[in-house]
């Protein structure tokens, strides 16, 4: 898009020695900023068609020089804003004619990642690991949505409207085929970088102020008994199965979740006041301390796996965990894969 600039004169605003104001438009992107230039003119001693001053306008090769000097910088702080090669708009020219600084337009993509990096820098402070992981994931589902939708690879930050959120959920919905429950979470971490875009001043506002999550009904589903009763009794001939089933076992009677299992370590099973071994650790998503007695059932599966140091159970991905598992194949661990 071409850069637009001219003078105008305002002979609304002649003053007393018949004088009017010169003032500067500039035009990029069918937008417009006009300032003013800080000479007046006689109406009569102006060539609009040629920007100019004609005598016998006083000093009117002077002016010229002043108009000519304000449009080559505005012409230069046009091109150091294409040779930065970012998304600008007319009052960043200003702003850099002006010699003011210039606040950064970023894309949705580089500043996702620019969060991430801070972040990053928490893990083990702040927050886990898998949490992180877990934003990436959403950025990476966000990048490929762009792709799809806009054909190409990022998209400008100050430009996103409630209708984007609006067209990522209908793709992860219908081209991911994802759940509501985890669309609904996607949107919440994406929605985490743009609101520190608003609050660095990179936004003016926060463009999903209006989204309302989609409500999901999720039926708890509970053990009974007897269903846990089967599942232990139950003998699989694959050991990744019979892992699978003592897993969850473990954490029917300890209630750890699954990435606190994956952690679980020697040196946090303690002999307690009452004689007994207990579970001394942290609870991973709120860090508070747990205090948990092994029962006989879990014990029995702890001597198991437990080794004088390090992890207790082998590790392995919660994705790597299901997929091995063809669970239309082994009802009894259909209760397993609702709960755990």
């Amino acid at each position: 898009m071409k850069l637009n600039i001219r003078y105008l004169l305002y002979k609304s605003k002649t003053n007393s020695s018949g004088k009017c104001p010169v003032r500067c438009r500039v035009t990029y992107h069918l937008k417009r900023k006009e300032f003013s230039t800080g000479l007046f003119i006689k109406p009569d001693n102006w060539n609009s068609k040629q920007q100019l001053v004609k005598p016998p306008e006083p000093d009117a090769e002077i002016i010229n020089t002043r108009l000519s000097l304000i449009k080559t910088k505005i012409n230069k702080a046009f091109l150091m804003l294409q040779v930065q090669e970012e998304h600008f708009t007319v009052a960043d020219i200003y702003s850099t004619y002006k010699g003011e600084k210039r606040i950064k337009d970023y894309n949705t993509i580089e500043f996702f990642n620019r969060y991430l990096h801070k972040i990053r820098r928490l893990i083990g402070i702040d927050i886990q690991l898998e949490t992180w992981k877990k934003f990436e994931y959403v950025k990476r589902h966000v990048q490929a949505f762009i792709k799809w939708q806009y054909k190409t690879n990022d998209y400008p930050l100050k430009e996103l409207k409630q209708q984007f959120l609006v067209d990522l959920e209908y793709y992860l919905k219908v081209e991911k085929k994802l759940g509501q429950a985890t669309i609904n979470k996607a949107i919440q971490r994406f929605r985490k970088p743009v609101k520190i875009a608003v609050a660095e001043g990179f936004l003016d506002r926060d463009p999903f102020l209006l989204h309302k999550a989609k409500r999901v009904k999720k039926e708890i589903i509970f053990l009974s008994p007897e269903e846990l009763k089967a599942l232990e009794n139950h003998e699989f001939v694959q050991l990744r199965l019979k892992f699978v089933k003592e897993l969850f076992v473990f954490s029917c009677y300890t209630g750890l979740a699954y990435n606190e299992l994956m952690l679980l370590e020697s040196k946090h099973i303690t002999k307690r006041f009452d004689g007994n071994l207990w579970i001394q650790m942290k609870r991973q998503k709120t860090s508070k301390e747990l205090s948990i007695p092994l029962l006989p059932k879990a014990l029995r599966i702890l001597e198991m796996y437990k080794s004088e140091e390090g992890l207790v159970f082998p590790r392995t991905s919660n994705q790597n965990f299901y997929s091995k598992i063809n669970l239309s194949s082994y009802s009894v661990f259909f209760p397993l894969f609702q709960v755990f």
